[in-house]
């Protein structure tokens, strides 16, 4: 049977690097937000650099359709890929998500990739694709936590990674997950 894995955490964390591990170990990976940007371009929706139009279509489709809608949407390309591998989601963000997943798919797995607040912080301040500085990403944590019920996926994961260190170190712990998997 194919496995499937939804990596989670707040911004900053890491989940990327994961997440990009097992795309290049030949997992398939489905990312939520390809969602927005998709439909976005269907509704011909121009995305602004800062990132609000993207927020309000997201709050938008989660009002019209749902606060599990984007794993709704992703459903079908989910059984399709599992066809024909393991799969990966990517963004996977709310406790309503999840939920909806695992009625569906009973052997998906959740792991959580956190880092201490203030490494996050630095990390993110510091990226080259969307930095926040400090007010910014406490805004956003915040937000994530309180409107889309981020936290409950976070804390019911059934693996951790600790990534306050080197990649190497978060490889070695996702490799050890995998054994596990």
């Amino acid at each position: 049977m194919n496995k499937i894995i939804a990596v989670v955490g707040m911004s900053g964390t890491g989940k990327s690097v994961v997440t990009d591990y097992l795309e290049e170990a030949n997992w398939k990976k489905l990312y939520f937000g390809g969602i927005t940007y998709k439909l976005m371009e269907e509704a011909g929706i121009e995305r602004t650099p800062d990132g609000k139009s993207e927020k309000e279509f997201r709050e938008k489709l989660r009002r019209d359709h749902g606060p599990e809608c984007y794993a709704k949407f992703l459903e079908p390309d989910i059984r399709e890929a599992l066809k024909e591998g393991n799969v990966v989601l990517d963004g996977l963000y709310s406790w309503y998500e999840y939920k909806y997943l695992i009625e569906r798919f009973p052997e998906l797995k959740l792991v959580c990739v956190v880092t201490d607040k203030l490494i996050r912080y630095d990390r993110v301040s510091k990226r080259p694709d969307r930095p926040f500085d400090r007010e910014a990403i406490e805004y956003r944590d915040i937000s994530e936590i309180e409107n889309l019920a981020k936290g409950g996926p976070i804390a019911y994961a059934d693996y951790y990674i600790l990534n306050n260190g080197s990649v190497e170190e978060e490889v070695k712990r996702l490799k050890e997950i995998l054994e596990e998997v």
